[in-house]
């Protein structure tokens, strides 16, 4: 099996294990980690011999967002490849014709929780952490959650999570809507893998059936979402937000 510098793969039972392996960056979503997903979501025949996919983090994070320091690079010019980028790769693996379940241990926030919308469920430990807070940076949400978040818990839940950008307890998520099921931290893995495992031994062209008409019943957009991201990442709280960010101080926006 292919190895990776972000990434952990090993295969349990009939499940291909991806861990997000930065713990001391919470695990935060870089360009290299991206692509490092890009090629495992298209390599056919890595799918082809697994019967679905549990993606977990190392550490006390499962993804705390995007990596900062890369997206404070972004402008109005390149914004909008940045967040294409995202939704690209999440594309991919929403688009898997196997399960791919997220096994939620800790903050998963910003891209983070993006990534975990973008699977087909979401198992959580009760310690889980979630949230889209990039409207404390002056930015929205780009890779994807402006159209799967909605379509997930509906659009009054998902405006107040995106509105406030505040941080909400795995109970609370549970509660409207946004994981399946809440895990004890200690046994979340083996919870999920068992549950793929049952999964398993169901005929694979029905799951993959299943699967194909679940997403095709409700087609997503995400044009508007990547050209939004672009033209607030050429504004003045933007920057401040992305610098306060960085140097960890309250940022002052001015509404430019």
């Amino acid at each position: 099996m292919q190895t990776f510098s972000t990434l952990s793969l090993q295969t349990l039972d009939a499940t291909l294990l991806i861990q997000l392996n930065r713990p001391d960056k919470l695990n935060a979503l870089n360009g290299t980690m991206l692509e490092e997903l890009e090629a495992i979501f298209t390599d056919r025949q890595l799918i082809a011999s697994h019967r679905s996919i549990v993606i977990t983090g190392v550490g006390k994070a499962f993804a705390a967002g995007a990596d900062i320091a890369e997206l404070s690079e972004c402008t109005e010019a390149t914004g909008e490849a940045f967040s294409r980028r995202g939704q690209r790769v999440f594309q991919l693996i929403e688009a898997c014709p196997i399960p791919v379940v997220a096994a939620v241990n800790g903050y998963a926030l910003g891209g983070g929780c993006e990534l975990a919308l973008a699977c087909h469920l979401r198992f959580a430990s009760t310690k889980a952490v979630f949230g889209q807070p990039e409207v404390k940076l002056g930015i929205i949400p780009g890779y994807g959650a402006t159209q799967r978040l909605v379509r997930l818990v509906g659009i009054a839940h998902a405006l107040e999570l995106m509105l406030t950008g505040e941080h909400i307890s795995a109970e609370r998520a549970l509660a409207i809507g946004l994981v399946n099921r809440l895990v004890d931290a200690a046994s979340l893995l083996d919870d999920t893998v068992a549950f793929c495992t049952k999964i398993a031994q169901l005929p694979r062209r029905a799951i993959e059936s299943i699967i194909h008409c679940a997403y095709s019943a409700s087609p997503l957009s995400f044009d508007t979402e990547a050209r939004q991201f672009a033209t607030l990442c050429g504004t003045e709280d933007f920057r401040e937000g992305t610098r306060a960010f960085l140097e960890k101080r309250t940022p002052n926006f001015r509404g430019q």
